[in-house]
C-alpha cells in the first residue's frame, strides 16, 4: 500500500522508465547517453520553457558566448566542428538543437511542463512527478522508475538583487542580463555595467562597439585571462585527421592543460598570480592601474577566472570606448550612480550583472514515502546522487572546467546504474550515509553567488564516495571505470524500506 502523500499511478498517469527534468545542454546529453548506454528504456524530458537550450536559449544579452572552449563544453559523443573554440551563444544553441534532432531526442520532450513536485513510493519503486503546464496551469502527473535532474543550478525566474538604494529615483533604464529586452537601443548612450564576472566581461566590450561609453563598475577585481577564440591546433588537426579523432585529441589536450593550470594555481598561487597580472599588463596601456583594477584580493581559482577571447576587453579599454571604476556603490541618483567615495557616474543605462540566484533541482518539492525531503540536508554521492534518497540523480558540472565534462560522465554512470539494477534484479539504488562522515561545503569557491547558496546546496563528505574532486581524471576513474557497487550504496527490491519511518513500521509489523 502506498504511503500517505503518494498518489497511486493510474491509467491517467503516463509511466516512463526514466524521467529527465530540463532540455538544456545536460538534458539532451543525458538522453543521448540513455539511448546508447542503456537502450530500450522509455523516457521523457519535461522542459518548463518552450524551447531546447536552457541557458543558451534564456540569455540574450550582447556578446553572449561560452566562457569555456567548445572542445570541452561540447559533448564527448559529438565533435564541435566550427572554427571558433570560444563560441557565441547562437552557435551553441544551434549545436544543442542539432544534437537533439540528429538523435531523435526532440520527440521525447514535453515543453511548457514545469515540474513542481516529486513523491517517491518504496512500495512501488517509482516516483510520481507532478508538472504544471505553463501555458494553461493544468497539473499533469507522470510516474517513473528513475528521476534525473538536468535543470542547472540557478533560478530562471529570479536574480540576485543586492538592494541598491535609490533605484526608483534613477531616470534611465536598468536591465539585468538574464532578462535582456530585445528592443534596448544603447547606441551612443552612456552605460554603466555593475559587476566584474564573466557576464560583465562579455557585455562591456560588445556594448562598447556602439555605445557612447561603457563603464565596468566593480566592487573588487577578477582575474582575467585572454586566449584566441580559435584554437589553431584544433583546426589543423581537423584538416589532417577524421573529425572524431581530432576532436578527442583536442578535448584531452584542453582538459590536461586546465588540470595542470588549476593544480599549479593551488600549489603556487603567488607565482600564478604574478604570471596572470604580467599577461594583463602586456595587453593594456603602459600607465594603466593594474594594481587597482585587475589585482583581486583572493588567489587564482578561489573564484572562476574570466576568459577574454581575442583580448576584446583589453582592446576596448585601450581604445577608450570602455573604462573600469573600482569602488563600492552608495546608491542610485536621478542621473546615475553615487559611490561611497563621493564619486558619481552618469548613465543612461545601468546593467546589473550582479550574479545569479542559485537553487538546487529547480523548485521541485521532494518527498520520500510521504515525508518531505530537503536535499540541502543531504550528502552528495559521487557528485550526482543524494544520501538516503532512492533512484534520484542530478547533473552538476565543474566550477573549474567545462560543465559538460562532468555532465557526460554523470550520464554514462547513470546508464551503468540502470544496467546494474536490471541484471541484479533490484529496483532501488540507495546511497546510505555512513556514520562519522565530516560535512564539507558542496563548492569550495569564494564567489558571492556560491557563498549566498551554501544553505541551498547539499554538502559533500570528507572522503570518497562523498567527496567532490573537481577533477575530470579522478571523476572518470570513479564514474566510468570503478564498480557501481561500493560500501555505501544499497541495491534493494521493490518494497524495501528506504526511510527511517518505513524501517520503524517494518520492525513494528
Amino acid at each position: 500500500m502506498l504511503q500517505s502523500g503518494i498518489t497511486p499511478p493510474s491509467a491517467a498517469v503516463e509511466h516512463f522508465d526514466v524521467l529527465f527534468v530540463g532540455a538544456g545542454l545536460s538534458g539532451v546529453g543525458a538522453a543521448y547517453h540513455l539511448q546508447h548506454g542503456s537502450p530500450g528504456r522509455s523516457y521523457v524530458i519535461l522542459e518548463g520553457r518552450e524551447a531546447i537550450g536552457g541557458t543558451w536559449d534564456l540569455f540574450r544579452y550582447p556578446g553572449i558566448r561560452s566562457d569555456s572552449d567548445m572542445y570541452t563544453l561540447g559533448y564527448s559523443f559529438r565533435p564541435w566542428e566550427e572554427a571558433k573554440a570560444i563560441a557565441d551563444g547562437p552557435s551553441i544553441l544551434r549545436y544543442v538543437n542539432d544534437t537533439a534532432d540528429l538523435h531523435g531526442i526532440r520527440e521525447h520532450i514535453r515543453f511548457r511542463h514545469h515540474v513542481k513536485k516529486a513523491d517517491w513510493s518504496s512500495a512501488d519503486a517509482l516516483w510520481i512527478v507532478e508538472a504544471e503546464r505553463t501555458d494553461s496551469g493544468e497539473r499533469i502527473r507522470f510516474s517513473c522508475n528513475w528521476l534525473h535532474i538536468c535543470s542547472g543550478y540557478y533560478n530562471y525566474q529570479e536574480v540576485y538583487d543586492p538592494g541598491f538604494a535609490g533605484k526608483e529615483s534613477f531616470r534611465g533604464t536598468i536591465v539585468h542580463p538574464q532578462f535582456w529586452p530585445e528592443d534596448l537601443d544603447y547606441s551612443g548612450r552612456k552605460v554603466v555595467v555593475i559587476g566584474s564576472g564573466a557576464t560583465a566581461v562579455t557585455i562591456v566590450p560588445e556594448m562598447a562597439k556602439t555605445a557612447g561609453h561603457v563603464v565596468m563598475l566593480q566592487r573588487s577585481p577578477t582575474y582575467m585571462v585572454s586566449r584566441p577564440s580559435e584554437d589553431k591546433i584544433a583546426n589543423a588537426l581537423r584538416k589532417a585527421l577524421p573529425s572524431k579523432l581530432a576532436y578527442g585529441i583536442t578535448r584531452w589536450k584542453n582538459v590536461l592543460l586546465q588540470m595542470v593550470f588549476f593544480k599549479l594555481a593551488r600549489k603556487r598561487p603567488a607565482k600564478v598570480k604574478e604570471k596572470l597580472l604580467e599577461e594583463v599588463r602586456k595587453l593594456l596601456p603602459p600607465d594603466y592601474d593594474v594594481g587597482t583594477h585587475f589585482t583581486p584580493r583572493y588567489n587564482p581559482w578561489d573564484q572562476r577566472l574570466c576568459l577574454v577571447p581575442d583580448a576584446d576587453m583589453f582592446e576596448a579599454l585601450g581604445k577608450g570606448s570602455a573604462s573600469i571604476v573600482t569602488g563600492e556603490i552608495d546608491g542610485f541618483t536621478e542621473s546615475g550612480i553615487r559611490l561611497k567615495n563621493g564619486e558619481t557616474l552618469d548613465a543612461d543605462i545601468v546593467v546589473t550583472a550582479t550574479g545569479l540566484k542559485l537553487q538546487l533541482a529547480g523548485d521541485i518539492a521532494f518527498a520520500v514515502d510521504g515525508e518531505r525531503r530537503d536535499l540541502s540536508k543531504t550528502l552528495s554521492y559521487r557528485g550526482m546522487m543524494f544520501s538516503d534518497v532512492p533512484n534520484l540523480s542530478y547533473s552538476f558540472g565543474y566550477t573549474n572546467a567545462s560543465w559538460t565534462l562532468k555532465a557526460d560522465l554523470t550520464g554514462g554512470y547513470l546508464c551503468r546504474l540502470l544496467n546494474h539494477l536490471k541484471t541484479s534484479g533490484a529496483e532501488i539504488a540507495l546511497p546510505v550515509r555512513e556514520a562519522g562522515i565530516d560535512e564539507v561545503p558542496f563548492l569550495d569557491f569564494s564567489s558571492g553567488y556560491v557563498q549566498r547558496a551554501r544553505d541551498v546546496l547539499p554538502k559533500q563528505g570528507s572522503k570518497k564516495p562523498w567527496k567532490l574532486y573537481q577533477n575530470y581524471a579522478l571523476d572518470m576513474a570513479s564514474l566510468k571505470f570503478a564498480s557501481v557497487e561500493d560500501e555505501v550504496i544499497r541495491f534493494l527490491p521493490r518494497g524495501a524500506p528506504v526511510s527511517a519511518r518505513l524501517e520503524r513500521e517494518s520492525e513494528a509489523a
